[in-house]
Order: structure tokens, then sequence, then C-alpha cells
């Protein structure tokens, strides 16, 4: 059992850092998950996969924690945003940020399968195993927010939905 989870260790850290962009939060959600899934291994199904139970987990916690806080109000701390493998200068820096900006306007359910599928590179399959969703719907919300960031990133208006008679 700790050598399967702690091999999934560093994938569950790039995302907690994704999903909250602070690294003391993201290590604090990852400890929480793996808690939890430790606590609770005796559920996990012998047949599924550790990496989408996993995420599910994570994710849970996150959007739980999202609401905990909405129902409380929002304490926002502002501060320079550091992503780990990015060059120094001035530039790359603010394009970083105008990507993790659009990125945190777009819908949850549309930035957690772009960080599932784009950075944590995860299949269509395993991404709607971790939301619980069907294939197809993963597809159509990736394919509509890489539409919305990529508008967002252009400074237009983010697409809508079309209307269908």
């Amino acid at each position: 059992m700790d050598d399967r989870l702690e091999a999934e260790i560093p994938a569950l850290r790039r995302y907690a850092f994704a999903l909250l962009r602070d690294h003391a939060a993201a290590d604090d959600l990852v400890q929480d998950c793996l808690e939890r899934a430790m606590s609770r291994w005796h559920l996990k199904r012998p047949d599924g996969q550790l990496r989408a139970w996993l995420f599910t987990i994570m994710r849970n916690m996150h959007i739980s924690d999202l609401r905990r806080q909405r129902r409380r109000g929002w304490h926002d701390d502002i501060d320079d945003v550091t992503v780990p493998g990015t060059r120094a200068g001035q530039e790359d820096g603010l394009a970083v940020r105008d990507i993790l900006d659009a990125l945190d306007r777009l819908p949850e359910e549309q930035k957690s399968l772009l960080l599932l599928v784009g950075v944590e590179e995860m299949t269509y399959d395993t991404a709607a195993k971790v939301l619980g969703i069907p294939v197809g719907t993963v597809m159509s919300r990736l394919s509509r927010g890489r539409d919305r960031l990529r508008a967002m990133l252009d400074g237009r208006p983010a697409p809508g939905l079309r209307r269908v008679k």
C-alpha cells in the first residue's frame, strides 16, 4: 500500500498546486488526501485505478473547501505567483500570471478537466472516472474549456452556449 501511494505523491502535488497556487496549502491538501485514502483503504475497489481514486478524493476535498469558504466569505491573499519551471523573465512571468488568472475564471468543471488532462496527462477515460461523469461529457467540457481559455487569452469574449432549436 505505501509504495503505491508514495508513487502518486508527485502527481497529487502538481494537481493540488495547480488548483490552489499555494505550496503550503497544496501540501496540506495532499496530506489530507493521503490521510483520508489510508483511513478508507478498505473502501477502495481492488480492480479500480489507484490514481483515479486518489484524484477523486482530492478533488472532492477541494470542492468541499471551496463551498466552506463561500459560506464563510472569501479571504483573498494576493501574492506574487511563482510557478516552478518558468524562466525568470518579466514577460514570461506576466504570461504565466495571465494563463493562471484565465484558468481561475473558468468554471470548476472545465478547470478540473484542463488540469487533469492537460497537466496530469490523464486519459479521457481516467478523467471521467475521477470526476464521475461520462467520457462524452469529458470531451465536450474539455473542448468548451479550451475554447473559453483560448478566447480569454486572446482578449475575445468567452464563447457561450449555442441555442439549439
